[in-house]
C-alpha cells in the first residue's frame, strides 16, 4: 500500500542486480511511494544482471558507472539531473564486493592487491560519490543518503573476512562525510546494518546458510527481510527522518542487542 512518502522526489538507486538484491526492492518501493529515480551498477554487474526490467518496471533510466570511477560518478550525477529534472532528493549506496572472498583466500593471508579493491569498490566509493554530488551541488537541501552495512564492522565474523574492514571504513566515512555534508547542505548520511540477508552477494558467502539460522534464532524478530529493509530505507528518505544523520542503524529483528537466546541455548537453531 502507497503512502506517498516520496511524492515529489527525485533519486538515484545504485546495486540493483536482480530480484534477489536489496536495491532492487528498494527501487520497487521507491517507485510505488512516488518517487522518480535513475538506476545505476558497473558496466559489468549491468551485463550480469536484469536490471533493465526493473528500470521498464519503474520507468526508470539506466546510467552505467563504476563507482570507484570519479569520472564516471561525474557523469552519473550530472546525467541523473538532466534525466529527472533537478536535483537529487535521496541516494541508495547498495555496493559491496571482495576478491579475496570471491576467491577464498583467508583473512590471515589476504592478497593485498584485492584488499585494496574491496575496500575501494565497498567503502571507498561512498566518499567518491559523496564527493562528487557536493562538488557538484546535486543534492537538495535535506537529501538523504543511506548506505548498506554489516555487525561485522562492529565485532568480529571470521567468514566475513576484509569486508568487515571494507564496513567498518563505510561507517567511518558516513560519520565523518556526515557531517560535512550536514553542516554545508543539511543532508543526510546514513547506513542500514541488515541481517544476513539470502541476496546474491551474501549467499555467495562460505557458511552463510548455517549463520542465517544462527543469526534467526538469536533475534527476538527473526532476521529481517530484503522487503522489510527497503521499507526502512524509504522511511530514511522521507522527509519524516529529516534529524537522523551520521547513524549507524540496526535493522536486523534485534540481534545486535540480543546476547543469547534459549533456541541457541538448547541447541535449536535448525529452521
Amino acid at each position: 500500500m502507497s503512502h506517498n512518502l516520496l511524492k515529489g522526489k527525485r533519486g538515484i538507486i545504485s546495486g540493483a542486480l536482480d530480484s534477489n538484491s536489496i536495491a532492487w526492492k528498494v527501487a520497487e518501493k521507491a517507485h510505488a511511494e512516488g518517487a522518480i529515480f535513475t538506476l545505476t551498477n558497473a558496466p559489468i554487474a549491468l551485463r550480469m544482471g536484469e536490471i533493465n526490467k526493473l528500470a521498464e518496471a519503474t520507468k526508470s533510466q539506466v546510467i552505467p558507472a563504476d563507482a570507484t570511477n570519479v569520472a564516471e560518478l561525474d557523469v552519473l550525477f550530472q546525467k541523473s539531473q538532466e534525466v529527472l529534472g533537478g536535483k537529487i532528493d535521496f541516494v541508495l549506496h547498495s555496493i559491496g564486493m571482495s576478491p579475496n572472498v570471491r576467491k577464498n583466500i583467508p583473512y590471515e593471508a589476504l592478497n593485498y592487491e584485492f584488499y585494496a579493491k574491496s575496500l575501494d569498490i565497498s567503502a571507498m566509493s561512498l566518499h567518491k560519490m559523496l564527493a562528487v554530488a557536493k562538488k557538484q551541488d546535486a543534492l537538495n537541501e535535506w537529501a538523504s543518503v543511506v548506505t548498506l552495512s554489516y555487525i561485522a564492522a562492529q565485532r568480529a565474523y571470521p567468514f566475513y573476512n576484509d569486508m568487515a574492514d571494507a564496513k567498518a571504513m563505510l561507517e567511518s566515512v558516513v560519520r565523518s562525510f556526515g557531517y560535512h555534508y550536514g553542516k554545508a547542505k543539511k543532508v543526510r548520511v546514513n547506513s542500514v546494518s541488515q541481517s544476513p540477508t539470502a541476496t546474491t552477494a551474501g549467499s555467495g558467502i562460505k557458511g552463510f546458510d548455517d549463520f542465517f539460522k544462527f543469526a534467526d534464532a538469536i533475534s527476538p524478530l527473526g532476521n529481517a527481510p530484503a522487503e522489510s529493509c527497503a521499507d526502512y530505507c524509504i522511511t530514511l528518505f522521507s522527509d519524516y527522518t529529516r534529524m537522523v544523520t551520521m547513524q549507524n542503524l540496526y535493522h536486523d529483528g534485534g540481534y545486535a542487542t540480543t546476547g543469547v537466546s534459549m533456541e541457541v541455548m538448547l541447541g535449536n537453531t535448525a529452521k
